[in-house]
């Protein structure tokens, strides 16, 4: 029996019948992590002797008959941007290699809470920027399906560790679709939460008004589950929602009858490839024949949300790296003779050609004599598409539209063209710029036999509905399919 394949509930059947222990459950994950991690190259960091700890703590309170969360004894992984204590947090840069944080994110404790247990830190795109996981400094992922092509971005890592069976669970960020873009490339679930129910204490800031933390699997049962773990109001957060949360899981037995979900026409015309276009119109027509309402509608300000989003996010990322500055923390230049100097090479040195390219562009857009040409105007568009969302939702209960407008793409393939990377999240940019909960889930193959995404937007808060129609839609198309690690 290979436990790493099994979901976060049947290992915790397991474990309450006493058919295995937390210890051989993360054994087996680790095992699991030798055969395949040199093909894969997930992780960043392997916490093996904590992950062993943790699960003996397990193992002690089914001894001792204790009532146990969930998602106690299952092995998660973490994208390396969050916060852990005692373990290195690197963002996959140079500028923070090394450094170890003296706390933990709040999602981090909460899953700790939990007895979740922690395999270790996953790789991304450096400071979590990018769509490709190519632009790390530590090392390349690969995606399980086609070990020639990309991963996806930024939460590279943490897709394919799931998909490649390395862990049950991880949590990733997304600042533009960092969790969906990699979640439809490595055919798993992965959940962009409504901003604010999740905090962000503890995530290394790239944007603070569009990053989200949320988590990946693969199903939607074990998405809901985590999900339900990590949100929640913190006052560590100002920007943390103060509500009640729902049983997620809970919502897992409805189906879509009566529900009426909206087709944007500007998601299905060009640039979305034909394969992509029939799997998502194809679930579309399966969700209708199970009783749902399907009507078009229009976000007419979607062509600009890419401009919008590149302008907002790469003005927050100029003021939120400008901390790294070489002298309280990070990566510091050796042999500089003045304070200029270390300024200039300890973050041109840290720092990579992409993540210098953003703040590039957002020290530009903020400006003074650009300010209100470029920055304004952004903010006023992001008022605009988030108003148009709010239409949208007058009139239909949740949006599909397609994850990505392709299956992934070959390893170096658009590494030298950064604004053929950025069109990759053309699909994904609103949803952070209205603060929008959205899920994507595997949607069939491309041309290419690549997996391809199909992702769901909901209103404010309706994280259990996208729940139960997921996994409505779950239950229609057979799930998670294992890769063969090609």
């Amino acid at each position: 029996m290979n436990l790493y394949e099994k979901s976060a509930p049947e290992l915790g059947a397991l474990l309450r019948s006493g058919a295995c222990s937390a210890v051989e459950i993360t054994k087996d994950h680790l095992r699991r992590i030798g055969a395949v991690e040199d093909k894969i190259g997930a992780y960043i960091t392997l916490s093996e002797e904590r992950a062993l700890q943790q699960a003996e703590a397990v193992d002690k309170k089914i001894a001792a008959g204790e009532t146990l969360h969930p998602l106690a004894g299952v092995p998660i992984a973490l994208k390396d941007n969050l916060c852990t204590q005692g373990i290195a947090t690197t963002c996959a840069s140079k500028m923070l290699e090394g450094f170890v944080p003296p706390y933990n994110a709040t999602v981090v404790s909460r899953l700790d809470t939990a007895g979740a247990v922690t395999l270790g830190k996953l790789n991304l795109d450096e400071f979590a920027m990018g769509s490709s996981c190519e632009s790390s400094a530590m090392k390349i992922t690969r995606n399980p399906w086609n070990t020639n092509r990309v991963p996806g971005g930024s939460s590279g890592g943490s897709a394919a560790a799931v998909a490649a069976c390395e862990a049950v669970l991880t949590l990733g960020s997304d600042t533009g679709g960092s969790i969906r873009l990699p979640s439809a490339y490595c055919g798993v679930v992965g959940l962009k939460p409504t901003y604010g129910s999740v905090s962000r204490y503890g995530l290394v800031a790239f944007a603070s008004s569009l990053d989200q933390i949320g988590p990946m699997g693969r199903t939607v049962e074990d998405v809901a589950l985590c999900y339900g773990a990590i949100c929640g109001h913190d006052p560590l957060d100002a920007t943390s929602a103060r509500r009640d949360y729902p049983d997620f899981t809970e919502a897992l037995g409805g189906g879509v009858h009566g529900l009426t979900i909206g087709l944007p026409d500007e998601y299905f015309g060009e640039g979305i490839s034909a394969k992509v276009r029939q799997n998502v119109l194809e679930a579309v027509a399966a969700l209708e024949a199970e009783g749902a309402t399907i009507r078009r509608i229009s976000l007419p300000s979607t062509p600009h949300a890419l401009s919008a989003y590149y302008i907002v996010s790469s003005a927050e990322a100029s003021s939120n790296l400008s901390r790294f500055d070489g002298i309280r923390y990070g990566y510091r230049a050796e042999g500089c003779e003045n304070l200029n100097e270390l300024f200039e090479r300890s973050r041109s040195e840290g720092f990579g050609p992409e993540v210098k390219r953003r703040i590039m562009l957002g020290t530009f857009v903020l400006t003074g004599g650009y300010y209100d040409d470029y920055y304004g105007r952004g903010r006023m568009m992001q008022q605009r598409i988030a108003a148009e969302f709010s239409d949208a939702f007058e009139e239909c209960d949740l949006i599909i539209t397609p994850t990505a407008p392709t299956g992934a793409f070959e390893l170096g393939a658009n590494i030298g063209d950064p604004l053929k990377m950025y069109a990759t999240d053309v699909c994904t940019v609103t949803v952070n710029i209205a603060g929008l909960p959205a899920l994507s889930l595997p949607c069939g193959f491309d041309e290419n036999q690549m997996p391809t995404g199909l992702q769901l937007i909901g209103p404010k808060f309706s994280e259990a509905r996208l729940f139960g129609v997921a996994h409505h839609y779950e239950k229609l198309c057979g799930g998670f399919k294992l890769p063969g690690l090609s």
